[in-house]
């Protein structure tokens, strides 16, 4: 099979675009592409690869501003020309199953979400903090375009995977597509206590690594915790770290970005990770649980899929800061048992999915062809 691998945008690392690295080392020939790619913003993995992008890279500040650009970025995906490849693998939260394909291609998209500011999440978008009058004016002309196209180019898609069964229930719901679930790529080896060169002892803090923007609701962490005084830390930068910051008591530190090294043992040593958003999946509870440690997660989205009560963490709701509050007030760090946290852990491996996707991809080509 000669395949090509499509991503909405490479301008900064995720779980989406670790998601693409793996799907490189299943198909190291596959040339990857993309609406714009920023090599100072991704992992250094991407730097040796085949990138090509659309005319959004070359246009102003392309590269860092790229969701500006979204009216244009279905038109951007369009052009490209898969006509010379056997198999479109996508991995897609925004344009990128939307892609063209003949009839002798087959096109499987890897679904982190339908896209969610134009679904699910379209009124927290139009009413967040980052939204002032005139966007508030724009968005909904905007998105009512966007939702026709998004919907209309779904059908473009031979066979969609979900990367939750909380997302494969809004792929039903918005594009009216079954999918099968294959859960998205975790370290759990890297994170492994095992891993460390000495025991972690667990420490007094909690602790939780975010993109700090609006829906990762990290301010409910942060107010929860500067109420009970009790120590945070927390990892990962964003537009919205200034005003989290002021929110902050002094017991609540901000670390920024973090080396891998240093996150393992962030990881390893806290009290329990705190999760407060509401994701389609969520590879960071994963990773702390491969770490040993419980997690305390807002209950919905994919967390339901990854976090087992009272065995690997427990849920709060509502989605409040007192909620938080109060769960973090009880909360029993020893009762939990490593292994048994790490084993579940394990059921999310690297391995395992590269394993499915391959297997997946081989058997649907198999009845694409035979079809044909």
């Amino acid at each position: 099979m000669k395949i090509a691998i499509v991503h909405d945008w490479l301008a900064n690392m995720g779980g989406s675009e670790k998601v693409v690295l793996a799907f490189k080392e299943i198909f190291p020939d596959a040339p990857i592409y993309t609406t714009v790619y920023n090599p100072d913003r991704v992992d250094s993995a991407f730097h040796n690869m085949d990138i090509r992008t659309s005319f959004i890279q070359k246009l102003p500040r392309g590269r860092t501003a790229y969701q500006s650009y979204l009216p244009l970025m279905p038109t951007a995906v369009e052009q490209f020309d898969f006509s010379g490849f056997d198999v479109v693998l996508s991995s897609s939260h925004a344009v990128a199953k939307g892609v063209l394909t003949g009839a002798n291609t087959l096109n499987i998209s890897y679904c982190h979400t339908p896209m969610r500011y134009a679904w699910d999440f379209y009124h927290e978008y139009l009413n967040g903090p980052g939204a002032g009058r005139v966007k508030r004016k724009l968005i909904p002309w905007l998105m009512n375009y966007i939702r026709m196209w998004d919907r209309i180019s779904a059908d473009r898609v031979d066979y969609f995977i979900a990367n939750s069964g909380y997302v494969a229930r809004r792929i039903k719901k918005h594009y009216r597509r079954e999918s099968e679930v294959i859960y998205p790529p975790v370290d759990t080896s890297f994170y492994s206590p095992s891993d460390l060169t000495v025991a972690a002892k667990i420490g007094d803090y909690y602790f939780t690594v975010s993109r700090l923007i609006p829906y990762k609701r990290i301010d409910l962490a942060v107010e929860a915790f500067t109420r009970l005084g009790v120590p945070l830390r927390i990892a990962g930068d964003g537009p919205e770290r200034k005003r989290l910051e002021k929110m902050a008591g002094p017991n609540v530190e901000f670390l920024g970005r973090v080396s891998d090294a240093e996150m393992k043992k962030l990881y390893a040593s806290c009290k329990a990770f705190i999760f407060p958003g509401e994701e389609d999946f969520g590879i960071t509870p994963v990773e702390a649980q491969a770490a040993g440690r419980p997690v305390i997660a807002f209950g919905a989205g994919g967390a339901l899929e990854t976090v087992l009560p009272g065995v690997t963490g427990e849920f709060f709701q509502p989605q409040t800061a007192e909620a938080l509050a109060g769960v973090i007030n009880k909360f029993d760090s020893g009762k939990y048992i490593t292994e048994i946290i790490c084993d579940h852990a394990a059921g999310f491996d690297r391995e395992l999915f590269k394993k499915h996707i391959l297997t997946f991809i081989e058997d649907k080509y198999r009845e694409f062809k035979e079809n044909a």
